[in-house]
């Protein structure tokens, strides 16, 4: 029976980091692991029964509203990896979904957790998310980030750094920015870009708010924040850490997305 047919509690997509999703400094970005975390859990779900065309059918959609990634190491040009995502059944309004990626040692480098909103398509408004978890595997005990997906409040002091348009290169099936397109978004607007390059540890918490049409003005609004204060983060002694916040303000609207980046463990390399 092929991989696409049987059903999988937890999804596994093993390949090679090649060119595409890497940096000067011969590692993965930040984008790339929301890239390979978008596609494992679209080809999950399909195979669930829970995929897009399949929740149409019944005018339900899925929408990412936060996840939070964290980064061990960051895996370099040439490594083998395994993609896994599984369910984690529902916290309050939230169907919950975890993710790790996996070196050749069977050791997590990178640990995610994501909440999602189950909506009426035409109406716009959440659903039970009941209504699509009921039957689905709860992988108890399968913890990739037992602190969970993180919600974040306003910050204040923030200036402007950046204004754009969701341009074409932006947006996804659905008519509106992709959720990897804001991972983009946060990285062009770090300062010095070095500092992505330079880091072996990261960690981005994410929520989205509301989302972005085509066309649409974005002004990006940081500043930099205390490097702790998350989930017990240190620096292992090294006082070079960096941490930034960052919100995303629709020029017609309401703020499209708040975000916390922090990195540390800088290298030369």
């Amino acid at each position: 029976m092929s991989t696409h047919t049987e059903r999988k509690d937890r999804w596994e997509e093993t390949c090679e980091v090649r060119f595409g999703p890497i940096d000067r400094s011969d590692r993965m970005t930040l984008a790339s692991v929301f890239n390979f975390f978008q596609e494992a859990a679209i080809s999950h779900a399909e195979n669930l029964g829970v995929g897009r065309d399949s929740m149409a059918q019944s005018g339900r959609g899925w929408i990412l509203c936060r996840i939070s990634v964290q980064v061990n190491q960051r895996p370099y040009y040439g490594d083998n990896i395994t993609i896994r995502t599984w369910p984690r059944g529902v916290e309050k309004l939230f169907a919950v979904r975890d993710y790790d990626i996996r070196n050749t040692d069977d050791i997590p480098v990178i640990q995610a957790r994501s909440n999602w909103l189950v909506i009426d398509i035409e109406k716009r408004r959440p659903l039970r998310p009941q209504s699509a978890m009921d039957g689905l595997p709860l992988n108890e005990g399968c913890d990739a980030l037992p602190s969970g997906a993180v919600g974040l409040a306003e910050q204040a002091n923030l200036q402007k750094t950046a204004e754009l348009k969701a341009a074409y290169s932006d947006l996804d099936y659905n008519g509106h920015v992709n959720n990897v397109s804001y991972i983009h978004w946060i990285q062009n607007t770090v300062e010095p870009a070095e500092l992505l390059e330079k880091a072996v540890h990261m960690r981005l918490d994410i929520n989205y708010l509301n989302e972005i049409l085509p066309g649409e003005i974005v002004e990006i609004w940081s500043a930099p924040i205390a490097f702790e204060g998350r989930d017990g983060i240190t620096d292992g002694g090294d006082s070079s850490g960096r941490a930034f916040a960052f919100e995303g303000r629709k020029s017609t609207g309401p703020a499209a997305f708040r975000a916390e980046l922090r990195l540390w463990g800088f290298t030369d390399k």
